[in-house]
């Protein structure tokens, strides 16, 4: 048998689907485990310096009973991890630890964040990873940690700090991809010949949108960070805090990036609005300046037109042209005082 091979690939037909990896780990590497889940956790628990890690991708309700019951998962806390549509969150139970983290993806090609959801069972020698969604793979967590064997030797602990660790990091980099297409779109905003209002505004409400499912992702997890780096957490290792302080430290600094993209985002908006109402008042302007040129010949016009017997200027030689030269006049009259003016 493989070294790490655990029997929770064979006790069900299509689980190599869901079981996307099951070793045992002694001293911090990899090592051989006994065929069945219960044997593989009772030799872990026997061995003092072992621990079971099986990681699952989206399993049904049947394909994680056998994983749930070897493990002694609180029901509470499988039916979170089944229905998923979790916040981040940090649960304590009699036999296990469970925590809900919201990994986030960013696609280049759509310019949209999307986010999976990712629940961690920690109990007394075994570690339980359940993932939905397609981003967020931890088999190169899981390569890393393999690559480390003096920190996966502190056990189940080491796993959950290096799953949070690659999570809060990886926000980092997906807030600043939105703060480059942030400073793209405010270029568009300020640009002095933008066009396009319609489709701006629309950018700037869906970017608006990518940052609170961004938000809904780290906001909620300051505070399970915050009682893993400072408070006493059953399952986890007593001097693991430093570490985990580190992860909050980032996480805090990634929701600092997140509200002032959410600030940035506002004022944006705020000056397109600006700049909509500031071209709307230059249009009425304009044309309030061409109405009132029209109005001086439409209105000599309108008096002449009225066919009356008796009005002056009617037979007079140059009645005509008087009058057309007079209605120029003014016109370019008009048009001199509204342009100085900035009308025009």
């Amino acid at each position: 048998m493989r070294p790490g091979r655990c029997a929770g690939r064979r006790w069900a037909g299509n689980n190599a689907r869901v079981i996307v990896d099951c070793a045992m780990y002694r001293g911090g590497r990899r090592s051989e485990a006994p065929e069945d889940f219960s044997d593989a956790l009772d030799e872990a628990r026997a061995s003092g310096d072992a621990f079971l890690w099986v990681g699952m991708h989206e399993p049904t309700a049947k394909e994680f009973e056998h994983v749930s019951q070897e493990f002694g998962l609180h029901p509470l806390a499988v039916e979170d991890a089944l229905t998923a549509h979790q916040r981040p969150k940090l649960e304590v139970y009699d036999d296990s630890l469970f925590v809900v983290l919201k990994p986030v993806m960013y696609d280049d090609r759509s310019d949209t964040v999307t986010t999976g959801e990712l629940m961690v069972f920690i109990g007394d020698s075994f570690v339980v990873t359940v993932r939905h969604g397609e981003g967020a793979a931890l088999a190169a967590v899981r390569h890393r940690l393999e690559q480390e064997p003096d920190v996966l030797k502190h056990g189940p602990t080491a796993v959950l700090y290096a799953v949070s660790d690659a999570v809060v990091d990886h926000y980092i980099e997906v807030a600043a991809e939105l703060q480059a297409d942030l400073e793209e779109l405010e270029a568009e905003v300020f640009a002095p010949n933008s066009a396009d209002t319609k489709n701006t505004a629309a950018r700037i409400y869906g970017f608006k949108r990518q940052v609170l499912e961004f938000r809904r992702a780290t906001s909620p997890l300051l505070q399970p960070m915050d009682r893993l780096a400072f408070g006493d957490v059953p399952f986890v290792h007593e001097h693991a805090q430093p570490f985990f302080r580190d992860v909050a430290d980032h996480l805090t600094k990634a929701n600092e990036y997140i509200e002032g993209l959410d600030r940035l985002l506002s004022d944006a908006l705020a000056a397109h609005l600006a700049q909509m109402g500031v071209r709307q008042n230059d249009d009425m302007r304009k044309i309030s300046a061409w109405a009132a040129m029209a109005a001086v010949p439409t209105m000599v016009a309108g008096i002449y037109g009225m066919n009356f017997d008796h009005m002056p200027e009617l037979r007079h030689r140059w009645g005509y042209p008087l009058v057309v030269v007079v209605m120029v006049a003014v016109c370019l009259g008009l048009h001199r005082m509204f342009k100085r003016r900035g009308w025009l």
